[in-house]
């Protein structure tokens, strides 16, 4: 099952959970930084697990890093307190903040933690560091932003998601780098409006919800297990079409996202960033195509004592979630913006 729960789960998801609204909510800075913390020390029980080495490993390097983050946003807002009476922008300070609150969501090139902690995670947990564990920190970067320095962090971001995907043959860390590369669109979505950024985020959790959720029924960790696997002809094409989605790839539904960010950026004359961001994404999506055609035209031996079965919800909920990928910019022309 997807979401394993137990009460003891259900109990730190709803801190969890709490712990970013009392972040997002607070009034102050210091509200701001108890909620973090609050949310760090909720997620470290979710992730540690005493059957698996690897998740212990993790739990440990999460809980340093994030402190560190803790450590250095205490710093900045205690300076700001201090030395800044009025809600100037300071740009050193500006910076010490915006820096700590990228290194809690994983953003280049504070990245180095990401991908070494995730492929330490289950597949739900995966989806949770990449989606949820994000929201608090963006929207506390929002309130006390470096426009310039945030440009260079954009650019930072779309370039290390595609150089680092290159050569992996592990799927958590494929995503991880996924992940990184979109954060660079999240963060040029969050400097044009929040709205956008909102809509983006709910998308990408979406078609990362997909994929987690396919990767978990399949147990599936590293990239040959695409290959030598039984799979069903549905789940294969399930795999290209939300994994071009997850690309950017017109018509699916994660070009549309991309598409208007695209749109402002050009708008606002920022046409050397949207270059790059286009660029960028062709080799995210070469990344992609590569692990589809290679799973789906490889001629591997089919062993007959190896089956491979899926519940008829399973398939329901992967069928359906499919033709919503692949119907997309259709249903996307009702939304009006």
């Amino acid at each position: 099952m997807f979401l394993n729960i137990n009460s003891n789960k259900m109990f730190f998801y709803f801190i969890l959970i709490f712990s970013t609204l009392i972040s997002i909510s607070s009034n102050s800075w210091l509200g701001c930084w108890i909620g973090l913390e609050i949310n760090l020390l909720s997620f470290i029980p979710l992730i540690s697990s005493y059957k698996n080495l690897l998740s212990s490993e993790a739990a440990l390097k999460y809980f340093l890093t994030q402190a560190i983050a803790s450590i250095n946003f205490l710093f900045s807002i205690l300076i700001k307190m201090i030395l800044l009476k009025n809600f100037e922008i300071n740009n050193l300070i500006s910076i010490m903040i915006d820096s700590s609150l990228l290194m809690k969501m994983g953003s280049a090139p504070f990245h180095f933690w990401f991908p070494n902690i995730v492929e330490g995670l289950s597949w739900i947990n995966c989806f949770m560091l990449m989606t949820w564990q994000k929201i608090s920190p963006m929207i506390l970067l929002s309130y006390y932003m470096n426009n310039n320095f945030l440009m260079m962090i954009m650019i930072i971001n779309v370039i290390i998601g595609v150089l680092g995907g290159i050569n992996q043959t592990s799927l958590r860390k494929l995503m991880s780098f996924s992940s990184i590369n979109n954060l660079g669109w999240m963060l040029a979505a969050l400097m044009i409006s929040e709205n956008l950024w909102m809509f983006y985020l709910i998308m990408y959790s979406f078609l990362i919800s997909i994929m987690c959720f396919m990767f978990n029924l399949m147990n599936t960790y590293f990239l040959n297990q695409l290959f030598i696997i039984n799979m069903n002809p549905i789940i294969k094409i399930s795999l290209l079409i939300n994994f071009l989605s997850l690309g950017g790839l017109p018509p699916f539904l994660g070009f549309f996202p991309k598409w208007i960010t695209i749109n402002f950026l050009i708008t606002n004359n920022f046409f050397m960033i949207t270059f790059i961001f286009i660029m960028m994404s062709l080799i995210m999506l070469f990344l992609y195509i590569r692990i589809i055609y290679s799973s789906i035209t490889f001629n591997y031996l089919k062993l007959k004592w190896f089956k491979f079965y899926l519940k008829n919800n399973s398939m329901l909920i992967i069928n359906f979630s499919s033709m919503i990928s692949l119907l997309g910019m259709i249903i996307s022309t009702f939304v009006y913006l």
